[in-house]
């Protein structure tokens, strides 16, 4: 087989498996796998930072009592309370942020009264010793928990937003009967789901903005970051994506209406 063949063929064996690769269903299967690795991750070091937090809450709360008396036991009991409290919050949050759904303002509140109890319980008598190494260790923990606690949800919703992003480009690649006037196939029922998107108390996704962005284009408008901020009032990084699959789905559309 000659040298050109066999690029040849390679080239076809490369194109084909990126077709598969590239297919929505793939692209969430890998992001699933991720998300659960990150999931891992994050639990596992928020489990062993709120149990290293433990002693010192109990200590905390015992103060000088006897070992082993009842107000001694009792305050083993302190740590566990808040900490459970923090870990069914953010078990809830693990599915809210994977589904978009946005949470009321009193489990934001929740989640960091929790959190600031953790770390003043931990490093109280650390603070009044005034021990300053003593400070630093004992604030180390409950901090990573804190920005690990903030860090996870953003980073599901982040990785929902891929799953969306990757099953959007498959739908713009795939316009259905191109000869439909542009305006038409932009308007229709693409405004009612903006619509219900805005109804609804669910965080935005990427396929809402997008179809809030279809939902307000006119013909004449160019289609730019700025004017998608402006109708959709959506993040300025996000703002140059939608632009350009909104401007895509149009260049493909007015090139159906043309032939």
């Amino acid at each position: 087989m000659s040298r050109a063949r066999r690029l040849a063929r390679e080239a076809v064996e490369a194109a084909e498996l990126r077709a598969h690769q590239t297919r929505p269903d793939v692209v969430a299967l890998r992001v699933e796998r991720v998300r659960g690795q990150v999931d891992r991750l994050c639990w596992a070091g928020i489990i062993l930072g709120l149990a290293f937090t433990m002693t010192n809450v109990q200590s905390f709360a015992s103060a000088s009592t006897p070992p082993w008396s009842l107000p001694w036991l009792a305050a083993w009991l302190l740590d566990p309370t808040v900490s459970l409290v923090l870990l069914a919050i953010l078990r809830a949050e693990q599915v809210t942020a994977r589904y978009q759904v946005r949470t009321g303002p009193w489990v934001r509140r929740a989640k960091w009264f929790t959190l600031a109890a953790t770390y003043v319980m931990n490093t109280w008598a650390s603070y009044a010793a005034g021990s300053l190494a003593g400070i630093v260790l004992h604030s180390v923990p409950p901090l990573v928990v804190f920005v690990a606690a903030e860090a996870v949800t953003d980073l599901r919703d982040k990785l929902t937003e891929a799953v969306t992003a990757a099953f959007t480009e498959a739908e713009r690649r795939a316009l259905p009967d191109k000869s439909v006037n542009v305006v038409a196939r932009v308007h229709e029922p693409l405004a009612r789901t903006a619509s219900k998107s805005k109804g609804s108390g669910a965080r935005k996704s990427f396929a809402d903005y997008l179809a809030e962005a279809r939902a307000a284009w006119r013909p004449g408008v160019s289609v730019t970051p700025l004017w998608v901020r402006e109708v959709t009032h959506c993040s300025r990084g996000l703002s140059s994506r939608l632009a350009a699959v909104l401007a895509g789905e149009l260049a493909d559309a007015e090139g159906g209406d043309e032939s």
